[in-house]
């Protein structure tokens, strides 16, 4: 029984510490958002793309904290979905931004790999929370 009860206080122990960690990861990429956002804004295309982008990049990390605190399970999974469409939407516009090369590769890569992982483990979450659900 004792194993057990260890057990669980380390899984929840982890979960706590794995969200803490996405927390942060969807905060610093909103702030790295809003830094390449600046470097944009000197054309009016660079400004169109750049609101959309942040308005997107921004708004998973904080749909990221509603889902943290949903008020059950299917909640959960809805918010993380809209947190899914935020990062698959920041993508396309990181992606528009490489290829119309309105910013330098080297400073747009790194955006996009880490959309990318976001994207990939936010998508198995909902995947986890839906199989959960069931």
């Amino acid at each position: 029984m004792q194993n057990a009860k260890c057990r669980m206080q380390i899984e929840k122990y982890k979960m706590q510490n794995d969200r803490k960690n996405l927390s942060e990861r969807l905060l610093d990429f909103g702030v790295d958002i809003v830094r390449l956002t600046v470097k944009l804004n000197k054309t009016m295309v660079g400004r169109h793309i750049g609101e959309q982008l942040m308005q997107s990049a921004t708004s998973s990390g904080a749909n990221y904290e509603e889902a943290c605190g949903a008020e059950s399970k299917a909640d959960f999974v809805h918010k993380m979905q809209l947190v899914l469409k935020e990062l698959r939407e920041s993508l396309y516009w990181l992606k528009l931004i490489e290829r119309s090369k309105l910013i330098p590769n080297e400073d747009i890569q790194p955006l996009l790999s880490e959309a990318d992982e976001l994207l990939k483990i936010v998508a198995k979450s909902v995947i986890t929370a839906e199989t959960k659900e069931r």
